[in-house]
């Protein structure tokens, strides 16, 4: 039987992690995640660490886009 996860961020869905026989795979559920789509992690834990990686080396939301700072 499979073990799934589901990883959230900041209130978001990022994916879901899903057991395989050689750790735990990565499925993206947004756009901001696709670039770990399909990477294979050696446990859940490793996987939350790299989502939380991603989304600290993208800009900040909290300007609206198309205005200068």
């Amino acid at each position: 039987m499979s073990h799934a996860t589901i990883l959230e961020i900041r209130g978001k869905t990022a994916g879901l992690v899903v057991g395989a026989e050689a750790g735990f795979r990565f499925f993206s559920s947004q756009p901001a995640f696709d670039a770990l789509d399909g990477q294979l992690f050696p446990s859940v834990v490793a996987a939350q660490r790299a989502v939380k990686a991603l989304t600290s080396r993208r800009a900040p939301r909290d300007r609206p886009l198309g205005r200068a700072a």
